[in-house]
């Protein structure tokens, strides 16, 4: 694909689509969904360029306490809980409701919100538009006792235009219906008949809690009646200087613009002629003006559009200039190589849950950067905005994953499509949200997706593997339409189908050897992982990033010789895994799991609900593992 986008295949991105989600077979439930403003209707919402302030645009944040009550016989939408809750409580918004309330903890069916807010007198003549941070994993939106729309997904933003629906004399009541109820037509879907990860409680797929609630902000803002829709920014290089694209998409189908990076003497200028709704320009970048880890150097890009002599609207996009390539073994940004240094992570911190905190996000970067990490995944989903624009700023690399978490293949064709339909449109928002992100240098479409038992001998059946990698085919040849500069990848399990990985550009990979097996003996396991890369690279012929290993760790837990659960167990096992890859320059990448300790399910083999294979704390106290890694990073990042 070229560097500029037509408008088919930049709107195919969701870029700038104000829309409305459907059910998720396409169909409406009964209900009549809002259509996308200016596109045509769609079977779900796609995120809209993210709100901002301006001469020409306004926003007004609703978070703080909401009423709140769950609804575990259903009966909310007949009850019309969404024009009043009749035994309401109140909760904080953005926060997960489960570490509240005493009766809510594990209850992952419908809970309602609801707010009464004033529509600002001043944005009276303008588009009024509802925007949701995060929803997990299903949400239903009413506006003045009017449904505006639905989204299924969680992790990442939707709105609706619901200017007919507002009250300019009186308040306007927000209602919003969400619910995390584990189906196996979802993503990530409820466990089968065997039960759930390791027989935990709640049941799920997955090993990390099923948090629920509305995790992000949910705003108000407007919008002039013609209005930017989309911005990206593509970057392409010549030696040391480069060129810059920026397509950019209109509400209106004709017209005229301007695009500027930075101000001043320094400022770079292009003009904009706006054909079916879409418009591209190309400038010229001086040398020494590109992102990298090591200076990353943001600029603004502002798209403005004009009626005549009269500016109408305006929007700007702050990023950075680079490239991202695989080379043979080598993983290259600005066409040199780099190697990861980092961890997995999760949002995850006492009371809140998974809801947005910005100064836990803040300290948590702080400390990725004492140890000399230089990078992260977002396991195994989507994270806040706010995230990405710290990483932008301070050069952090990131690979960006959607919530395709233990994918299994083996549950009938209905399902395995409707999983692939919303990884799909999940892939399509994430793209949208995050493509100006310099930071972001890879899109994941899945982590550790199962074949089958992996613990089981043999190996898995030929059926099961064909039709994952069908599916996994299918999101790799989405991801590059949606964007062709940056590789795609999934997230492989120990004993996963090699097939799989063979159809990504960066093979990435999750291994326990010391841990799940030859546990308590590195000697033996540490062997077997050398092999196993050494044989994948032979077969594959890719760089390989490691993105999970660890072991489990009680903090001041001290034994000699190391043992299973000490600090000096989970540092001698972390060291033994780097200093394999230290010895295979194809590896580009190694991913501690995990950054801090996390909460689970309730069982067996997690003591206090929680995972404890993070080199912090989860009040973010560093464990000796933390301290051997600095040790060993520090130089690597120039400290």
């Amino acid at each position: 694909m070229s560097a500029s986008l037509d408008r088919r295949e930049f709107l195919a991105t969701g870029a700038g689509a104000i829309g409305v989600a459907m059910a998720g077979s396409g169909e409406s439930s009964g209900q009549t969904s809002r259509r996308p403003i200016d596109e045509p209707r769609t079977a779900r919402s796609l995120p809209p360029l993210r709100p901002q302030q301006n001469r020409f645009r306004d926003v007004c944040d609703l978070s703080g306490l909401w009423q709140f009550q769950m609804d575990p016989d259903g009966i909310g939408e007949s009850g019309a809980w969404h024009t009043a809750l009749p035994k309401a409580r109140l909760i904080p918004v953005p926060c997960s409701w489960n570490d509240l309330f005493d009766d809510a903890r594990d209850y992952l069916g419908t809970a309602w919100y609801l707010t009464d807010c004033y529509v600002p007198a001043g944005w009276n003549g303008r588009r009024v538009c509802l925007r949701v941070g995060s929803a997990n994993y299903r949400a239903r939106v009413w506006v003045n006792g009017t449904l505006a729309g639905e989204h299924d997904g969680g992790h990442l933003p939707f709105a609706f235009d619901i200017t007919p629906l507002v009250k300019w004399d009186a308040p306007t009541r927000i209602a919003i219906a969400v619910d995390n109820l584990q189906k196996p037509d979802r993503v990530p879907a409820s466990p089968g008949p065997g039960g759930g990860f390791l027989g935990s409680y709640p049941s799920t797929t997955y090993d990390f809690f099923p948090y629920a609630g509305l995790h992000r902000q949910v705003v108000l803002y407007s919008l002039p009646a013609v209005q930017v829709t989309g911005v990206r920014v593509q970057t392409t290089l010549d030696g040391d200087a480069a060129t810059v694209t920026v397509t950019a998409t209109s509400s209106q189908a004709t017209g005229r613009g301007v695009v500027t990076i930075g101000d001043g003497a320094s400022r770079l200028q292009a003009p904009l002629t706006f054909t079916s709704g879409a418009a591209t320009a190309t400038l010229r970048l001086p040398s020494g003006q590109l992102w990298s880890p090591e200076s990353p150097r943001l600029h603004d890009v502002t798209v403005t559009l004009a009626d005549g002599t009269r500016d109408v609207d305006q929007y700007t996009v702050r990023t950075g200039f680079r490239t991202v390539a695989v080379e043979g073994d080598r993983l290259l940004v600005n066409g040199s190589p780099v190697s990861l240094r980092g961890f997995g992570r999760h949002e995850d911190f006492p009371l809140h849950g998974r809801g947005l905190d910005l100064a836990a996000l803040v300290r948590d970067f702080e400390l990725m950067r004492w140890t000399g990490a230089n990078s992260f995944r977002t396991s195994h989903y989507p994270y806040s905005e706010e995230t990405y624009d710290l990483a932008d700023r301070l050069g952090f690399l990131i690979i960006d994953e959607i919530p395709a978490v233990s994918l299994a293949f083996a549950d009938g064709e209905a399902n395995i499509a409707a999983r692939l339909e919303q990884c799909k449109a999940d892939l399509r928002e994430l793209v949208a949200r995050d493509a100006n992100h310099p930071s972001v240098i890879a899109w994941s479409i899945a982590n550790e997706p199962m074949a089958g038992n992996p613990m089981a001998p043999g190996r898995p059946d030929p059926a099961v593997v064909s039709t994952g990698t069908q599916f996994f085919q299918a999101l790799v040849t989405l991801a590059h339409e949606l964007d062709a500069t940056r590789p795609v990848t999934l997230v492989g399990i120990g004993g996963g189908p090699v097939e799989w990985l063979a159809i990504t550009d960066l093979v990435c990979v999750n291994r326990y050897y010391g841990w799940y097996s030859q546990g308590g003996q590195l000697d033996a396991g540490i062997p077997l992982l050398g092999k196993e890369l050494d044989a994948l690279h032979d077969a594959l012929k890719k760089p390989i990033v490691v993105t999970e290993f660890g072991a489990d760790t009680v903090a001041g837990l001290h034994a000699q010789p190391p043992e299973m659960w000490s600090e000096e167990y989970q540092s001698e096992m972390l060291t033994k895994y780097l200093d394999v890859a230290a010895a295979r320059p194809f590896v580009v990448g190694m991913h501690v799991w995990n950054f801090a300790d996390f909460k689970t399910g309730q069982g067996i083999i997690r003591a206090s609900g929680l995972n404890q294979k993070g080199v912090f704390t989860r009040d973010r106290r560093p464990k000796l593992a933390a301290h051997t890694l600095r040790a060993r990073w520090a130089q690597a990042a120039g400290k």
